[in-house]
């Protein structure tokens, strides 16, 4: 039991007063993709008929389970040039994308229930966040993927290194790319509604060399 109580006007009270039971605070194992170590809250539990407290099912416990047992994935890359191509060169545009698949950006719909009482959530893939290694970020939607033969920079999510790889990276490696998708979770259900967010990342690598031209006279005196 909470000690001491939340005043009257918390929204945990939902309407109830002190003498239709009590507020207790709940601690449980966060959901697997929303953080690590424990999520805590306050939850209201009304007297029964013979005055004790009885558990009234709270919507927003039923969204984390139903937020748990989605299985979501971080965003499969795609890349023109391929990851770990050793194709990519200094001022040739980079095009980026995820490849869309359900449990990678979504929808994904979930439903959990209790006491009469349903929740059902959609998640959805909102954004997904380049950091290209060389001290660029991008924020692009799910990008563009690239056709063969196709020229020119990515309509809507790509890049262009200004540096090569070899003279940056330690032992003359490749740029290290992390994609950060957001998951917008929104959820209904038992009168309640609310919306949550999760990130999921996936890493690759680019190597991206120099193209040296040499340039020769070839007139004679």
């Amino acid at each position: 039991m909470a000690n001491p109580q939340p005043w009257i006007g918390h929204p945990v009270w939902n309407g109830q007063r002190p003498e239709d039971g009590k507020v207790y605070v709940f601690t449980c194992p966060r959901p697997a993709g929303t953080g690590s170590g424990v999520w805590t809250g306050l939850i209201f539990l009304s007297n029964g008929p013979e005055g004790r407290a009885t558990p009234t099912v709270d919507p927003r416990l039923l969204a984390q389970q139903a937020i748990a047992s989605m299985a979501l994935r971080a965003p499969n890359i795609g890349m023109a040039p391929p990851p770990s191509s050793a194709s990519g060169l200094v001022g040739l545009p980079v095009w980026m994308w995820v490849e869309p698949s359900a449990d990678s950006t979504g929808p994904v719909e979930a439903s959990a229930s209790a006491g009469g009482v349903t929740v059902t959530a959609v998640a959805r893939v909102a954004q997904v966040a380049w950091n290209m290694g060389d001290g660029h970020i991008l924020t692009c939607g799910l990008g563009t993927p690239y056709v063969q033969g196709t020229e020119g920079a990515s309509p809507d999510c790509g890049h262009v290194y200004a540096q090569a790889s070899s003279r940056h990276v330690p032992g003359g490696g490749s740029w290290p790319i992390t994609a950060t998708s957001t998951w917008t979770v929104s959820w209904s259900g038992g009168g309640q509604s609310g919306t949550e967010t999760l990130e999921l990342a996936s890493s690759a690598e680019l190597f991206v060399g120099e193209l040296h031209v040499l340039n020769q006279d070839g007139s004679n005196g």
